[in-house]
């Protein structure tokens, strides 16, 4: 796998700091180089360059969700930007200012001047650590899409992501104001971020102990009830034929647009972890409680403690740690892959990742925790 970046470049102009040129076509090729380069920009200062952004995708540069995030994260801490427009490939992000609490409205639609559903729970990832450590309370409103492939659902944020970093020391909380499914989108969901609790404690997680339950709720967003209930009694028999009985509860919703999904919920001893499928035009209900169903049982199989999707996300909270922190994961991702590089371009936290892509693996960070 080629390097992350280039050498950093000195830049007369730039915060009296060198540039940090980040490549993002490296790894996985998505928006997670774009959203990481960002959160550590404003959280350290030092500006960057991301050129070829989502260059692995079908649809290269910034789609509406990443402009957003990019406008919003340059709000907090007053970010002079150049080149963020939809499409575009290459962006310049300079911080003038340490990130600053407040109260902050995202409207992915208006950001980019035309509908959209872009993935706000993706946006609320990139401002969550920027806020932490802005030294007071802030407040988001976050309109788009609440629940959107390739990205975590509200569910996953609320229950999995957010209960995890409270381990650590981070406290927020959100909530789920109105459902947004692609590709209408119009959901909005509001946060609460209050300011890091320090020192952050690093986090050991090797074990999961015994399953204590599976929780999860079938949705049908302005479409009939029976939808739901069809996903829920799909995937209560598929777990239970498993050896998991599960409390499974449809529930049926009102939104801007159509929408369906399985969201689950494992939680065990020491771990929680989730799984979410949604629906799409002509995708049998089976179909969607299959999916969500066949990833639980294979994390469920794993004996590991943090779920594929989870162990990317803690890279970056565990980087900024002091100590050492370790944890087990089911699957190394690209994801994990990628996003453990382009931390260590931005700071000198050493990342060890033992074990190959899309099997189990070990991970080890020592952290390089903010200076005060």
């Amino acid at each position: 796998m080629p390097s992350p970046g280039l050498n950093n470049t000195g830049h007369s102009n730039m915060n009296s700091q060198s540039l940090i040129e980040i490549d993002g076509s490296y790894g996985e090729g998505g928006g997670q180089v774009l959203r990481t380069a960002l959160a550590l920009s404003a959280l350290t200062g030092q500006p960057t360059r991301i050129d070829r952004i989502r260059a692995g995708r079908r649809n290269p540069g910034l789609a509406p969700q990443h402009l957003a995030g990019v406008l919003a994260t340059a709000r907090i801490c007053d970010a002079a930007v150049q080149g963020a427009a939809v499409g575009a490939t290459t962006i310049t992000f300079e911080p003038r200012e340490r990130p600053r609490p407040g109260a902050y409205h995202v409207d992915v639609a208006e950001s980019a001047q035309q509908g959209s559903a872009g993935s706000v729970t993706l946006i609320l990832q990139t401002l969550l650590l920027p806020l932490a450590f802005a030294g007071a309370t802030s407040h988001l409103t976050l309109r788009g899409g609440t629940h959107v492939a390739w990205s975590p659902p509200f569910d996953y944020l609320e229950q999995v992501y957010l209960p995890t970093l409270a381990r650590l020391g981070f406290r927020a909380d959100c909530h789920l104001d109105a459902w947004g499914f692609y590709p209408v989108g119009n959901g909005q969901i509001s946060a609460r971020i209050e300011p890091v609790k320090l020192p952050l404690t690093p986090l050991t997680l090797e074990e999961r102990g015994e399953l204590q339950q599976v929780q999860g709720r079938a949705i049908a967003c302005n479409l009939p009830a029976d939808i739901a209930q069809r996903i829920a009694n799909r995937a209560g028999n598929v777990l239970t034929g498993a050896g998991l009985p599960a409390r499974l509860t449809p529930h049926r919703a009102k939104g801007a647009g159509p929408g369906a999904g399985l969201f689950l919920v494992a939680t065990y001893d020491q771990a929680v972890a989730g799984f979410a499928a949604l629906g799409a035009k002509g995708k049998p209900s089976d179909k969607v409680a299959d999916e969500a169903c066949q990833e639980l049982l294979a994390y469920h199989a794993a004996a590991a403690p943090v779920d594929p999707h989870l162990a990317d996300q803690l890279l970056l909270p565990l980087a900024l740690t002091a100590g050492r922190s370790q944890f087990r994961t089911s699957q190394v991702s690209l994801h994990l892959l990628t996003n453990a590089p382009i931390i260590q371009r931005f700071i000198p936290a050493h990342i060890s990742i033992d074990g190959a892509e899309g099997r189990p693996g070990r991970i080890t960070v020592e952290g390089a925790p903010l200076p005060a």
